[in-house]
């Protein structure tokens, strides 16, 4: 059984996405810069979303 990360239907990633100055936009960006759980998540992803998603994010560290 394939275990699922909870970031990828995170509702807080998803007002992220919508309303990147909201309260809580801000406050999901900040907290993805540095929680495992995210960590995990993006680094196993195919190289091609890891690229996107750290594009879409600015999260430079991901994107090499």
């Amino acid at each position: 059984m394939e275990k699922r990360s909870r970031c990828e239907n995170c509702a807080f990633r998803a007002r992220y996405d919508n309303y990147p100055d909201s309260l809580l936009g801000r406050l999901w960006r900040w907290h993805a810069g540095w929680c495992p759980g995210f960590k995990s998540y993006i680094t196993a992803l195919p190289d091609g979303q890891r690229m996107e998603l750290a594009r879409r994010y600015g999260m430079k560290k991901y994107a090499a």
